[in-house]
């Protein structure tokens, strides 16, 4: 059915870690541990890392909350919720589309561009050090094969009756 991975780090498996084999784990695991370091990183700076990546992707061009929410990977609650924050914090605007009267763009203010440019130096940070700790070249395999995976077998998720949240 799938590949089992092997030689997993005694660490992994001594000591209550019975899933350490297990793929969806580990990249939950990473993908939990990450989003805390970020949320701590971003705190000072009022703004969550989903306001952070819903501002970055705001920069890129002139999208509608559900075309961000979907650029992003947000559920509509969660992106309703984000942009309100963005908003009363002053870092973003809705704004009336050009070329649709009912839709309104989100568009990312002043403080909204300062706030993304402090906060892609504290993402690569962040960054840098996790994959520092990996044997030399084993950081770009893995960010290499975890783009073909995103961008691949993993770009779309499974329809099914009770979809899991993301985590934001």
């Amino acid at each position: 059915m799938g590949t089992a991975l092997s030689d997993t780090p005694k660490e992994l498996t001594e000591g209550g870690k019975p899933l350490a084999g297990n793929l969806s784990w580990l990249l939950a695991q990473a993908s939990h541990v990450m989003v805390t370091e970020m949320t701590r990183a971003f705190e000072d700076m009022g703004v969550a890392p989903r306001g952070h990546c819903v501002l970055s992707a705001a920069l890129t061009g002139e999208y509608t909350q559900k075309e961000l929410a979907e650029i992003v990977g947000l559920d509509k609650t969660t992106m309703v919720v984000t942009v309100d924050e963005l908003e009363r914090a002053g870092f973003a605007e809705r704004v009336p589309s050009a070329s649709d009267r009912r839709a309104r763009i989100i568009r990312v203010t002043p403080a909204g561009r300062k706030l993304v440019a402090k906060g892609e130096k504290v993402v690569q940070a962040i960054q840098e050090d996790v994959l520092a700790s990996l044997p030399a070249g084993e950081s770009e395999t893995l960010v290499r094969a975890l783009e073909k995976l995103v961008c691949g077998r993993l770009s779309t998720p499974a329809a099914c009756s009770r979809a899991p949240r993301r985590r934001g």
